[in-house]
C-alpha cells in the first residue's frame, strides 16, 4: 500500500507561497496535470479543502464531493487533535497522545463524540438528504488545504478504501515533510509546498488566510 511524494521542488521550505486558497488550489491542481495523477472524483475535506478542492476538480475536469471528518480534540485545545472521525464513522486514535497526556477513558469518549456530532452536523449542513459519495470502483482524490499532524486525512484514506475506491490519493497544497512522508506510507502523496521544521502551520503557506465558516462553505458548494 505504500505511495510516493510528488512536490514542486522551487516551493520547498517556503513560507507565503500562495495567495490564497484559490490559488493554492490552482498551482496544487497544476502539480497533478503534470504528474498524470487520474482521479475519477475530488472529496474536499470542510472547511478550507473546499475552496482547494472546488479549482482542483475544475482544472481535472472530475465531479466534486465532500469527505466529512473531524479531529477529536481534548476539551481544553480545540486546535490539538489525537485521531479523528469519518463521515461512515471510522474512527482512529492516536494512542500515544492519549498516553501523554494521561487523558481517561471518559475523556477521549467525551472528545470522540464531540467530534461524532460535528461530523453529522456537517453531513445534515452540506449534503442534507444526499446520500454518501459512491466510491466502489472509483480512484478517489482527498484533498485539503494543508496536512499538518495528518490524523484527519488519514481517517479519510480509510473510510474512502473501506467504501471499495479502486484508488485513493492524498492532495494538499503545503504540507509538514515528516507527516507527508508518514502518509506515503499508505498512499502518493501530492504536495506542492513541503515544510520541515520544528514549528509547522498550515497558515504560514499562504498571504491571506481566514478560517471559514460552515455558511461560507455551504455557498461554495452551491455554486458548484
Amino acid at each position: 500500500m505504500g505511495g510516493a511524494v510528488f512536490d514542486c521542488p522551487d516551493l520547498r521550505d517556503r513560507r507565503q507561497v500562495f495567495r490564497d486558497r484559490s490559488h493554492a488550489g490552482d498551482v496544487l491542481a497544476g502539480l497533478l496535470a503534470g504528474r498524470d495523477a487520474r482521479a475519477g472524483l475530488v472529496l474536499a475535506i470542510p472547511a478550507g479543502g473546499v475552496p482547494v478542492g472546488a479549482i482542483v476538480a475544475r482544472r481535472l475536469e472530475v465531479p466534486l464531493d465532500l469527505a466529512v471528518v473531524s479531529k477529536i480534540t481534548p476539551s481544553w485545545n480545540t486546535e490539538v487533535g489525537y485521531g479523528a472521525v469519518a463521515w461512515d464513522g471510522t474512527t482512529r486514535i492516536d494512542r500515544n497522545f492519549v498516553r501523554s497526556f494521561d487523558l481517561s477513558d471518559q475523556e477521549v469518549q467525551a472528545g470522540v463524540a464531540r467530534a461524532q456530532d460535528k461530523v453529522a452536523r456537517r453531513l445534515q449542513r452540506f449534503r442534507g438528504d444526499r446520500p454518501p459519495p459512491v466510491l466502489a470502483g472509483v480512484a478517489a482524490l482527498l484533498v485539503d488545504d494543508g496536512l499538518a499532524s495528518g490524523s484527519t486525512l488519514r481517517v479519510a484514506v480509510e473510510a474512502a478504501r473501506g467504501a471499495g475506491a479502486s484508488a485513493v490519493l492524498v492532495a494538499v497544497p503545503t504540507g509538514h515533510s515528516a507527516s507527508i512522508e508518514e502518509m506515503a506510507a499508505q498512499v502518493d502523496v501530492y504536495c506542492a509546498n513541503l515544510r520541515g521544521g520544528v514549528r509547522f502551520a498550515v497558515a504560514d503557506a499562504y498571504q491571506l488566510w481566514t478560517d471559514l465558516t460552515e455558511d461560507e462553505v455551504a455557498a461554495m458548494l452551491s455554486a458548484t
